[in-house]
């Protein structure tokens, strides 16, 4: 199998478990990484042939515009949606990151690591 990857996506959204979280908002990093076979993409070098990073931008940043509870249900749509997008993807590795979470101390980043 093949892979892509989109590291350090980066976004301003409105998760969290807690509705001041979803009042003033965060910023998020996302990790994804997508298991398909891209041999005919390597042959054609076609666009066609492949999965579309641009699209898949897209796809991340129209789940990251709805407003989540929880890191695990963000990590979860992202890989529906790309599922449901994609017939050719074997797997998908969503890793969503919430910079400075209201933990009662310390620490730059919460991250959840999902695959399917």
């Amino acid at each position: 199998m093949d892979l892509i990857s989109l590291e350090g996506m980066e976004f301003f959204a409105y998760h969290g478990y807690y509705d001041e979280e979803q009042k003033i908002g965060n910023k998020y990093s996302i990790d994804l990484s997508i298991e398909a076979d891209l041999s005919n993409a390597a042959e054609s070098d076609k666009l066609k042939d492949t999965i579309n990073y641009e699209e898949l931008y897209q796809l991340v940043l129209s789940v990251m515009q709805t407003k989540h509870r929880l890191l695990e249900h963000v990590a979860h749509d992202i890989i529906e949606k790309i599922k449901d997008t994609y017939s050719s993807v074997k797997k998908v590795t969503v890793g969503v990151s919430k910079y400075n979470p209201p933990i009662g101390g310390i620490c730059e980043r919460a991250k959840v690591i999902i695959t399917r």
